[in-house]
């Protein structure tokens, strides 16, 4: 198993019930959520991961559970992974979920790929 399946499932859920657009992308190992082609939020292994931005990054890496996205050994503001424990609840997880689509309409996209 690359990723949690039950939390990927819990983060349809409520997106779902939410009426959120999405798309899923594989990625890193895990699996994406993107809002209006944006990176949202992700399963990476049994850790969510929230694009949450830089304005209460340093408030949310105090939130049991949370620590700095460190993907790829350099921490990466802004992003934050979440330890099941910081999930286990729905309100914990609709928490940083909605952190994450709060920040979305202020992320910027990443560029386009041109094929060549």
């Amino acid at each position: 198993m690359a990723y949690s399946e039950l939390l990927a499932d819990r983060i349809r859920l409520h997106f779902d019930t939410h009426q959120v657009g999405y798309r899923e992308m594989k990625m890193m190992g895990g699996l994406c959520f993107m809002v209006d082609e944006k990176m949202c939020v992700g399963v990476v292994k049994e850790d969510l991961m929230a694009r949450i931005g830089t304005e209460i990054y340093d408030e949310a890496v105090k939130k049991p559970g949370a620590r700095p996205m460190d993907f790829t050994k350099r921490p990466m503001k802004g992003y934050v992974f979440v330890e099941p424990e910081g999930v286990d609840m729905d309100d914990d997880l609709s928490y940083w979920l909605e952190l994450a689509l709060a920040f979305n309409p202020l992320a910027k996209a990443s560029k386009k790929k041109k094929k060549k």
